[in-house]
């Protein structure tokens, strides 16, 4: 049975401990809040297709940090050539996770590439990228994740999701969030 991106969600945050996420526009960052808002989290604003690159930076800078990066299908596929810069720089740390639904759910719900047959983990592994898993259950989703937190990547994780219904949205107050998520990595300004 296919899982909602609120249910990936909330099984993702009970697998994390102190790993920053940083959570795409819109609904992944919505999920996120609503699952368990926490200082480690890093919800993006007016960036659409930039959650996959803010998390490479990230994972250069903290090496020693696991970093999660929660996408979306239609935001991965504005800027589909990160994947290829995150190959290139290898970073062993970072694991993105795209929530494929196969719709711009922000926007209205249009269909994405991926709903007339693109194959986001292809492109992944295509582009270079060493770990890349499809899942479409909760306990193939648990498992993914248990690995990439643990084994080297980069990692992208497809997670084939249905729709949530549920648009809690955090806080939009950017400056708030950034300094608590400057804290919570121990890189304050």
């Amino acid at each position: 049975m296919m899982m909602t991106r609120l249910e990936a969600t909330r099984r993702l945050i009970a697998l994390l401990t102190d790993q920053p996420v940083v959570a795409s526009l819109g609904h992944p960052a919505y999920d996120l809040f609503e699952a368990g808002d926490r200082p480690e989290n890093f919800y993006t604003w007016g960036s659409m297709g930039l959650a996959s690159s803010i998390g490479l930076g990230l994972a250069m800078a903290q090496p020693e940090r696991r970093v999660v990066v929660l996408d979306g299908d239609g935001s991965l596929l504005m800027n589909l050539g990160s994947l290829a810069t995150i190959a290139t720089a290898a970073p062993p740390n970072l694991v993105v996770i795209v929530w494929d639904n196969e719709l711009y759910g922000t926007t209205g719900g249009q269909p994405t590439a991926t709903a007339t047959g693109a194959d986001l983990a292809r492109a992944a592994q295509a582009l270079g990228i060493p770990e890349v898993v499809t899942v479409r259950e909760a306990k193939t989703f648990d498992k993914a994740v248990r690995r990439a937190l643990a084994d080297p990547g980069p990692w992208v994780i497809v997670a084939k999701v249905g729709e949530s219904g549920v648009a809690t949205k955090p806080p939009l107050d950017s400056p708030m969030i950034k300094r608590r998520f400057m804290a919570a990595i121990g890189s304050p300004e």
